[in-house]
């Protein structure tokens, strides 16, 4: 696909050529040693310097974001591949040294101390963790990781299956976990979970590949294991090992029992004896399956009257995305799996990837996803492109909320007793989604502490935090789709460590959805001031503009669960 169709113009360049090829080295070596020659003596010249550095990044991140979806949007196009690879292989690499040597102009430069504090502390602070983290000969080591996570989805998004007499994607196959028909329910998830384990070999080949590219660069890096480096990479400032631990404890001992709960309450009404994997979708009360649009029109036509209901802005922004083909929406072979938000950076513009099969899970999806961009858009004004986006635990807080506002409308999609049931799921699914984000948290901080494991010392890993955190369903019988089910969360392969922000953003989102049932006019308000904030604050002020708390224990975590646990009248 066409990746924007009459787009408004880019904010204009500063120093980079607007004709420039820049898959091109030879044309972007000099914008570099232009930027090298140019040290600033002053607070006012290192002003324009930044800017002058944020044109040439701006530009290149559009062009990056541009190659990378096209590649996921075309994992069979050998064209959009190469151009990808290109770009990872000979253009960043070579960047990446360039930049540094920038990162540590500006680090021993007296004028940068001289900057506005309130203003630059944030981009001060990363910029000299950056100096201090980076290893020349890291370069080539994170140019294997990307190929590997290419490889990743690119076999990942060729899996398909026959079923019902047509070829399917594994995505595709979701539809069918909900069905009343029992028997085609656990054939659909038996082919599934058969067609995941024909590639379990290439899958933990990749992975311990990936691992050790990843637990080399820690040592490059002077730290004691790949979880201490990532951390710092990650730019966790706000929080560390112990916060995440003491939220695994809290979800353990207040969210597990509730989860539980609700699934022997399923078990109970169905009649079931045990319950089953294939068992955890279908309505217990044997109603049909929920089933809100059949083609991606549909889907974008109904969430955008749902963002207009929470508020008239969010909607116009996806009515522009649709106008402009930012969006590539339903599910395919050949396609990457997952679903992202990525930005168009010089014309600060948001494109929504999914893999949309029809189901209720995939309007929450366009929801989150739409929650991004609305965040990208509020802070569209700011010139840094390092400002116009916020660290993850921030950043999925934007896209949760929009997920619980727009859940308040969803008779957009359903009468009202179906919009009901799709509530009560949804806030069944926040329960689970806080178990798993803590089994998959848990589990790479295990993987990072114990280099050296074989791939049997991981599955056993990934069964004990199963234990620990999963529900009641059965897998007797299926034993290797269980020990090898990590491999379907793709965070664990393209973005180590990665996951707990769901959580943190989550109880966030909660807060959000509170305070608009509360009063709408303010607490939209605040959930804006926060978002048009973008990255120019600590994460603990971010979240106190949006009249929030920073803070994953179990004392935010409990009182959460325990308004959801009464919605549900358990």
């Amino acid at each position: 696909m066409t990746i924007g169709k009459n787009l408004p113009p880019p904010f204009p360049r500063r120093i980079v050529p607007n004709k420039a090829d820049l898959g091109d080295w030879s044309q972007l070596e000099p914008l570099f040693d232009l930027l090298d020659r140019a040290a600033p003596a002053t607070a006012s010249a290192m002003k324009e310097w930044l800017l002058d550095w944020n044109d040439l990044a701006t530009a290149l991140a559009e062009e990056g974001s541009r190659r990378y979806v096209a590649m996921t949007c075309h994992t069979d196009d050998p064209a959009c591949e190469k151009r990808f690879l290109h770009f990872i292989e000979e253009i960043e690499p070579r960047a990446k040294p360039r930049w540094q040597k920038l990162r540590t102009q500006y680090a021993a430069l007296p004028a940068g101390r001289d900057l506005p504090r309130p203003r630059y502390f944030v981009l001060d602070r990363s910029i000299r963790n950056e100096v201090e983290l980076f290893r020349p000969e890291n370069v080539p080591l994170e140019k294997e990781e990307e190929k590997l996570c290419v490889e990743y989805q690119k076999l990942t998004g060729a899996m398909t299956v026959t079923f019902d007499g047509k070829e399917r994607t594994l995505q595709q196959m979701a539809k069918y976990y909900d069905l009343i028909d029992r028997p085609l329910r656990r054939s659909a998830w038996e082919l599934v979970a058969s067609r995941r384990l024909q590639d379990r070999q290439q899958l933990d080949d990749i992975f311990d590949r990936l691992l050790k590219l990843r637990q080399r660069e820690a040592q490059n890096a002077g730290c004691d294991d790949y979880r201490a480096y990532a951390f710092r990479r990650n730019e966790r400032f706000d929080y560390g090992v112990k916060e995440c631990e003491q939220f695994h404890a809290a979800v353990e001992k207040v969210v597990v029992p509730l989860h539980r709960r609700i699934q022997a309450r399923r078990k109970k009404t169905l009649d079931l004896e045990p319950l089953r994997p294939w068992d955890l979708s279908v309505d217990p009360q044997g109603r049909p399956p929920l089933r809100p649009f059949q083609k991606a029109g549909q889907l974008v036509k109904g969430c955008t009257e749902i963002l207009s209901r929470v508020h008239p802005e969010f909607g116009s922004l996806l009515a522009f995305l649709r106008q402009h083909s930012l969006l590539d929406l339903e599910s395919r072979k050949g396609k990457a799996p997952g679903g992202y938000q990525a930005v168009l950076s010089e014309h600060r513009l948001p494109f929504i990837f999914m893999n949309a099969v029809g189901l209720q899970g995939d309007v929450s999806t366009l929801l989150h996803e739409a929650g991004h961009s609305v965040h990208s858009m509020e802070c569209r004004q700011e010139p840094f492109l390092w400002y116009r986006q916020a660290g993850p635990e921030f950043a999925e807080v934007a896209s949760m909320s929009m997920e619980h506002l727009g859940s308040d409308f969803y008779e957009v999609f359903y009468h009202a007793e179906e919009a009901k049931r799709a509530r009560v799921k949804e806030v069944e699914e926040d329960i689970w989604l806080l178990c798993w984000i803590a089994t998959v948290d848990a589990f790479q901080h295990w993987i990072y502490t114990h280099p050296g494991h074989r791939v049997e010392e991981r599955q056993a890993a990934w069964l004990e935090l199963h234990r620990r955190f999963g529900g009641i369903e059965d897998y007797s019988g299926y034993e290797d789709a269980l020990k090898n089910g990590w491999h379907r969360q793709l965070h664990i392969f393209l973005a180590p460590f990665y996951y707990i922000e769901y959580g943190i953003a989550l109880l966030g989102a909660l807060q959000v959805w509170q305070a608009v049932q509360k009063d709408k006019a303010a607490g939209l308000a605040a959930f804006r001031r926060g978002l048009a904030l973008g990255g120019t604050r600590p994460l603990p002020e971010l979240f106190a503009a949006a009249g929030l708390r920073f803070d994953f224990s179990e004392q935010t975590i409990r009182p959460a669960v325990e308004k959801v646990a009464g919605k549900l009248n358990l």
